[in-house]
């Protein structure tokens, strides 16, 4: 039952690698600073935890997904279908940054990422939905914009 020609995109928010080397830096300096404080088992413990700790917070904080697929945008946690989209717009850095801080709307729904700086702010239609638009964070925000305009267009949308 599912149409290959349905609209498809998928991009995971993973945090870039140059947190991960930051993480690492962070978890060798806590290794130094320890190792002089306490004895080695103890240093090596407290370590490996700070890397677990940083290693899943890493994890968890770029898990978010962003797909659109079988009629419906999902970004993070939130869903909604094709029939309450509006229009599409592709912000570049700039325009991203003010859309999500001095022309915010407290209203809207954000899944924004600090290390990606474009977005896409789609419209909200439903008028039993309090947000008026949804503002996501995309490395592929063109291809984002083109999905969500097929799927707005596609024949079962509705």
């Amino acid at each position: 039952m599912h149409d290959s020609t349905a609209p498809r995109y998928d991009e995971r928010l993973g945090v870039p690698l140059r947190w991960w080397v930051q993480g690492f830096m962070f978890t060798a300096s806590v290794w130094l600073a320890v190792l002089a404080a306490l004895p080695g088992p103890a240093a090596w413990t407290v370590t490996a935890v700070t890397g677990l700790v940083v290693a899943a917070l890493f994890t968890f904080y770029g898990s978010v997904r962003v797909s659109v697929h079988d009629g419906v945008l999902r970004a993070g946690r939130a869903r909604i279908e094709a029939h309450h989209l509006g229009a599409v717009d592709v912000l570049d850095p700039e325009q991203a940054r003010r859309a999500a801080g001095v022309e915010a709307d407290a209203r809207a729904y954000l899944l924004l990422r600090p290390y990606l700086k474009r977005a896409v702010r789609v419209a909200i239609t439903d008028p039993a939905d309090p947000a008026p638009y949804w503002l996501i964070s995309t490395r592929r925000p063109d291809e984002l914009a083109r999905a969500l305009a097929a799927l707005r267009e596609a024949p079962t949308a509705g």
